[in-house]
This record gives structure tokens, C-alpha cells and sequence, in this order.
């Protein structure tokens, strides 16, 4: 799952201390096209990992198109792992192409944060993030050294796309990235964040839990009140700033859900930060591939630990954050598997309408617009809403990682938000 702390199947293992490692090109699979990979120290004893794939649209050039960021879920879930050959990359975790890959209509990123999660790791255990601002500084110094070494990207639309808890880091993110660019720190066309399945109000999600699952016939009567009072337990937590406490909290209701739904479909929601297939992936053919990754580095060996060190940070809400995106004029996407169970759209409903943007009555009154993703089909795939810099879209038949679930429609609004449909 994305967002649980029972995590890595990895041992944690020590790491050798590195410097910025050298860059990597390769044309492997070589029907795929360009990519380029390396580390960044962003801190002292702490080295993000980044994988740039550029756009292979047969008809347009990789500067005709967007760079797309993807930052994944946990904290601790990988972006070059789950992100790339799960969800939107060129390859399935079969190395199979996929139909509807993203890298058809935008350059991907992908990047392994916080530090710690994925390929990235720290020396020290000191130099892990603990809370969002931290994530958010370490990544504009990634985005920075990026954007200075490759200026070819600097006049491209850029859009941060997110899932999970990675749709907070991409709000804090964005936030800085506004900042950064203001202030000419940072050279990049920033043209917008995309919120996926975020976890903006984790209370709100939490509290929505009970009548979501009552209400599809998955809790008894019984099973509902066991699971609200849990989440009224988070409520309180929340609201008196014990936030390790809510987060502590947020487990016992999980485990509460999952004596009363059943395990397969408890599964098909709430899935690990490394599942076996892909971890022997990653430290295998992915691994030799690389050959930057260092000896003693294995891809999702600290995730546990990147948890537990955003633990005091994880329940915090980030509306206040959103609100300031709208204000600065920053293009905000929402976009939510109609079936998600962790983050269900009940509660993205209600952090919206907590929102305090000055616009948000008039988005609120605009009625829902249907999306089909086959033009020769009746059959609804999606509803949209947006006014002005906001827009939220209900992806149906979509859970937690909504490309994986609906690649077609997941595309489809990817070319919107990017206005390339």
C-alpha cells in the first residue's frame, strides 16, 4: 500500500557514503528513446534518486510536449519503481510496453522522494526527512541542479502529477516551486500541480471510512460504529496536534477495517510500499541497468524507516497549503479513483469544501461534465468540474492508483490537465 508503515519485504541496509554520482544516457530498450539518470546530494549524507524518460510521440519532438514529475505515495512508496512500471511508464513490470503509457504525450520524471525511499538513500540516520517542508526543500535543490544541467527543459510546460501521499508532497512542493521561481532561483515553466488520490485532509479521509464502506454494504451496522468511534479517536488527536498519536491511531483503524472487509478486496486498495515481484525487479535487471546505484544500496531498504520519520507529519492537513496554490494563481487538478478506499472521494469532497479560495462558490455550482475515454462508446469513464485554476475529476472504476486501474481515461485527463485535449 501507499500509504501503510508495515512496509518493506528489504532488510535495512548500511549505505557507503557517495557524492553526486556520475550521470547515466542509455537507449535500452532502444525502441523507447532517451533517458538519463543519477543522484543529487540534497543534503549532507542524503542522495535522491531521479530517471528522466523523454517523450516518444512518433509525431512531435520532446520540446513540442511537457515534462511531467511523478511522485508516488507512503511516505516511502518508489516513483521509479510503482510509478514507472506500474502505472504510467513505458514499461509494465513484465518490461513489456505499455499501450497507454504517459511518455506518448509528455517527458516523464520520475523521482524517489523523500530521501530514503526507492534507489535514494541516506549515510546517517539523522538525515532523514520528518516533515513536508524538509521534503519540500530537498526536492528544490533536485529541481534546481535538474533544471540548471538540462536547459533544454527549462521553457517546458512542467506539471508535478501525484498519488497518495506523494499528492501532499506535490501540494508543498508546488508551493515552493512557486516561491523558488519568483524569486529566479529556479528556471522552469511551472505550469500546474495534479493532486491524485491525495492525502490533503488525512482526517477527512478517515472519517469518511465508515458511512463510505456502510454505504456500499461492506460494514454491518456493528462495523460501522466500531470503525467511527476509531475515527472519531483521530478526530480528537488531530485536533489537539498529537499528530504521531492520530497517526498511531489511523493504523488501529485500518486493522479495524480489515477484520470486517475481506482480505482480497482490503488488498486490492491497501497495497505495500515494495510488493516481492517488483522489488526483484528493481534489484535485479533494473539495478544492472543503472549501474550508479551503490553496493550496498537496495531500492525500498530504508521505506520503513522514511515512514517512521514522517510519522509526526503524515496525519497533518495541507488544505491551508492548496488554498495558497489557488491564490498564487497555480493550476490545481484533483483527480480520484470513484472506488478508492484509503483516500475515497467522500473525503476529497469534503477538504474542497473547506477550501477558503474566494472562487470556490462558483466552482461548487458548476454541474458535472461526463468524459468519455472511448470516443465510440456511451459508456461514461469519468466526470470533470473546473473553474478557473481548479479542476476535480471522479475517475470511475479507478481505486488508489488510478492509471493502473483506468490507463486510458488516466491518459485522457493527463492530455487535459496539460491542454493538449
Amino acid at each position: 500500500m501507499e500509504l501503510t508503515p508495515r512496509a518493506s519485504s528489504v532488510p535495512l541496509l548500511l549505505l557507503l557514503l557517495l557524492g553526486l554520482s556520475t550521470g547515466a544516457v542509455t537507449d535500452w530498450p532502444a525502441e523507447e528513446g532517451k533517458e538519463v539518470w543519477d543522484y543529487v546530494t540534497v543534503r549532507k549524507d542524503a542522495h535522491m534518486f531521479w530517471w528522466l524518460y523523454y517523450a516518444t510521440n512518433p509525431c512531435k519532438n520532446f520540446s513540442e510536449l511537457p515534462l511531467v514529475m511523478w511522485l508516488q505515495g507512503g511516505p516511502g512508496g518508489s516513483s521509479t519503481g510503482f510509478g514507472n512500471f506500474e502505472e504510467i511508464g513505458p514499461l509494465d513490470s513484465d518490461l513489456k510496453p505499455r499501450r497507454t503509457t504517459w511518455l506518448q504525450s509528455a517527458s516523464l520524471l520520475f523521482v524517489d522522494n523523500p530521501v530514503g525511499t526507492g534507489f535514494s538513500y541516506v549515510n546517517k540516520s539523522d538525515a532523514y526527512a520528518k516533515d513536508l517542508a524538509t521534503v519540500a526543500s530537498d526536492m528544490m535543490v533536485l529541481l534546481k541542479t535538474f533544471f540548471d544541467c538540462h536547459k533544454e527543459f527549462q521553457t517546458i510546460p512542467f506539471y508535478i502529477f501525484s498519488e497518495s501521499y506523494g499528492g501532499k508532497m506535490a501540494a508543498g512542493i508546488g508551493l515552493e516551486l512557486y516561491k523558488a521561481i519568483q524569486q529566479g532561483t529556479i528556471q522552469c515553466n511551472f505550469a500546474g500541480v495534479a493532486l491524485g488520490d491525495s492525502w490533503i485532509s488525512p482526517v477527512h479521509s478517515v472519517l469518511s471510512w465508515g458511512p463510505y464502506l456502510y454505504s456500499v454494504s461492506l460494514l454491518d451496522d456493528q462495523g460501522l460504529a466500531e470503525v467511527s468511534q476509531v475515527a472519531e479517536q483521530v478526530l480528537d488527536a488531530v485536533n489537539k496536534g498529537l499528530y504521531k498519536e492520530a497517526t498511531q491511531l489511523w493504523g488501529k483503524a485500518e486493522m479495524v477495517i480489515e477484520q470486517f472487509v475481506s482480505v482480497h478486496l482490503y488488498q486490492r486498495h491497501v497495497r505495500h510500499l515494495q510488493r516481492d515481484a517488483l522489488s526483484q525487479l528493481m534489484n535485479g535487471p533494473i539495478r544492472k541497468k543503472l549501474k550508479i546505484i551503490p553496493e550496498d544500496c537496495s531500492w525500498g531498504g530504508q521505506s520503513t524507516n522514511v515512514f517512521e520519520n514522517m510519522e509526526g507529519d503524515f496525519m497533518k492537513p495541507a488544505i491551508s497549503i492548496v488554498d495558497e496554490l489557488l491564490e498564487a494563481g497555480v493550476n490545481v487538478t484533483v483527480y480520484n479513483g470513484q472506488l478508492d478506499l484509503i483516500v475515497d472521494t467522500i473525503g476529497q469532497e469534503a477538504w474542497i469544501r473547506r477550501l477558503k479560495w474566494a472562487e470556490l462558490p462558483k466552482f461548487n455550482q458548476l454541474k458535472w461534465k461526463a468524459l468519455y475515454s472511448d470516443p465510440k462508446s456511451s459508456e461514461t469513464s469519468a466526470f470533470v468540474k473546473s473553474y478557473k485554476n481548479l479542476a476535480f475529476y471522479w475517475i470511475l472504476r479507478a481505486g488508489h492508483m488510478v492509471p493502473s486501474d483506468q490507463g486510458d481515461m488516466a491518459l485522457k485527463m493527463m492530455r487535459m490537465v496539460t491542454q493538449q485535449e
